[in-house]
């Protein structure tokens, strides 16, 4: 007796359904977790065909499975467990797992059946197959995203190889242009300004006033003229990368003498080129020419916009340091607006008026000092002058 009150405790208290029939297939008995996995009482399933739980064609179909079975003793599902459908009292249909056994008792069959719920787990299956369609459908949008993003991408770098190629098509011909062009313009500009050299000389002895007033127009305009076809190959020389320097040593006090008697001669009446020259030597390592190009061009800048009767300062200075060259006038300064563009190409001061340039020219300084591994600086004050800065750090 204690053994059989042990067996039905625990069929009323196991977690899956446990339920007999007979060999007829009518319930004999019904645990409390089927009842409510069916949501029937025991009185409503006790002596009702099993078949009350199943829905169709496993409904129909149950009683011919059980005759044949009873007569050959072939079973399909005894002993097999498997997935089936139940259905609940409300009509609801749902899975789960079952699993037969046949028990031969007081000289008949009883057939029972194990019951475990699959309701959650295909719940979550099919959670699983729909966040992976989702998944898939995402992957497929973002790869087609991706695939239009990179077609779009591979697009836009044909157009800009493309229309890079065109720019530096029209680079090479800018170049071309400039370097003939200048090139066939100083040939007849250094005839131009030895004629007018020589028609000088021969007027001299009469003392023609106006002849010698339009022989000093032609030179100026010739070498105004010369100045902008020499900024223009400079410039071309920087843009193709055919400008490098060429360092070597030289003496940076006779260089400035001999540029400060070259530019007082083009100043203006009593313009005054002040130059000093303070530190433990003279010599330093750069090269000439560019170095040359770059103080003319600050000095004739200073002389350009600088009035009569002013001085320009011309220093420079060698340390332990480095060198310090300083280039100070007392002209119209440079109006704060325009002070972040001052080294752009072609950009010009919107006080200069009608004072004559290219806007090239400082432009190139910056560019030179660069390539020598310099820097340039400069302070202005609106009609109260201009201060540049160039400084070589010591090798």
């Amino acid at each position: 007796m204690e053994k059989a009150a042990l067996l039905f405790a625990i069929i009323d208290n196991a977690i899956d359904g446990i339920i007999t029939i007979d060999e007829r297939g009518k319930i004999e008995s019904i645990n409390p977790s089927a009842c409510k996995l069916f949501d029937y009482i025991p009185d409503e399933a006790i002596g009702n065909n099993i078949a009350m739980l199943m829905p169709e064609p496993d409904k129909a179909q149950h009683d011919e499975y059980l005759e044949p079975y009873q007569r050959t003793g072939k079973a399909h599902m005894i002993g097999i467990g498997r997935e089936v459908m139940g259905l609940k009292k409300d009509g609801t249909i749902f899975p789960f797992r079952l699993g037969l056994s046949e028990v031969q008792y007081s000289g008949r069959k009883i057939y029972t059946g194990f019951i475990h719920d699959l309701s959650r787990e295909k719940e979550a299956e099919q959670q699983l197959r729909d966040y992976a369609v989702q998944l898939e459908r995402e992957v497929d949008d973002r790869t087609m995203s991706l695939k239009a993003t990179v077609k779009a991408l591979e697009e836009a770098q044909a157009h800009l190889n493309a229309t890079l190629d065109k720019e530096k098509e029209l680079g090479l011909l800018k170049s071309r242009f400039v370097s003939i062009a200048s090139h066939e313009f100083r040939t007849p500009l250094t005839a131009i300004t030895l004629s007018a050299s020589l028609i000088g000389l021969y007027a001299e002895p009469c003392n023609p006033t106006g002849i010698l007033n339009h022989v000093e127009k032609i030179q100026t305009g010739v070498i105004g003229l010369t100045a902008i076809l020499n900024d223009f190959l400079s410039l071309e020389k920087l843009e193709s990368g055919k400008e490098q320097p060429a360092f070597h040593d030289f003496d940076l006090v006779k260089l400035s003498e001999k540029v400060t008697e070259e530019m007082q001669v083009l100043a203006k009446q009593h313009q005054n080129i002040i130059y000093q020259h303070t530190g433990i030597s003279s010599i330093i390592n750069l090269d000439r020419n560019l170095l040359k190009c770059c103080i003319v061009n600050l000095i004739s800048n200073a002389i350009k916009y600088s009035g009569e009767n002013t001085f320009i300062d011309f220093n420079t200075e060698i340390s332990a340091e480095g060198c310090t060259i300083t280039i100070r006038d007392n002209g119209i300064g440079i109006p704060k607006a325009d002070q972040k563009h001052l080294f752009e190409a072609f950009f010009r001061a919107h006080n200069t008026g009608e004072i004559p340039g290219t806007g090239l020219g400082l432009n190139i300084v910056a560019r030179y000092i660069d390539l020598m591994n310099g820097s340039v600086n400069f302070e202005s004050d609106i009609n109260h002058g201009t201060t540049f800065v160039i400084l070589f750090p010591a090798a």
